[in-house]
């Protein structure tokens, strides 16, 4: 009788990691994010549409209300969380180069922080006036 002659050592194949190491987090992540995203993106373009037309004082006072401003920090960090994980898989499947996807990842994880923490500084800005 043939046996199945596996590659993976029973400990990989316990632990259920591929290529990556990295198992199924970074799938999930996304996943999640994704879904979340549907209706805070849906809210933010509602948001957006109210502001049409509006001015300075009346756009700052819209969305530094507490709800619009929960809302949009949501959409934030869903948002950006979501970008990072995405642009990492992009990263880790297409550069072969080690040094290059490492800098490419650094780069990517800055890049993410710099723009979640400017979406919500000028969030907090609006909101409490700081």
């Amino acid at each position: 009788m043939n046996t199945p002659h596996h590659i993976r050592t029973p400990l990989a194949q316990v632990r259920g990691y591929g290529a990556a190491k990295s198992g199924t987090g970074d799938f999930w992540v996304q996943r999640v994010t994704a879904v979340a995203s549907i209706p805070l993106t849906i809210a933010a373009v509602v948001i957006m549409i109210i502001l049409l037309g509006r001015n300075q004082p009346a756009a700052a006072q819209i969305l530094g209300s507490a709800p619009v401003a929960i809302i949009m920090l949501l959409f934030v960090a869903t948002i950006t969380i979501h970008m990072r994980v995405g642009m990492q898989v992009i990263i880790e499947d297409y550069v072969h180069d080690e040094l290059a996807r490492l800098a490419l990842i650094i780069a990517n994880n800055f890049f993410v922080v710099i723009v979640g923490l400017t979406a919500v500084y000028g969030l907090l800005k609006l909101s409490f006036g700081l």
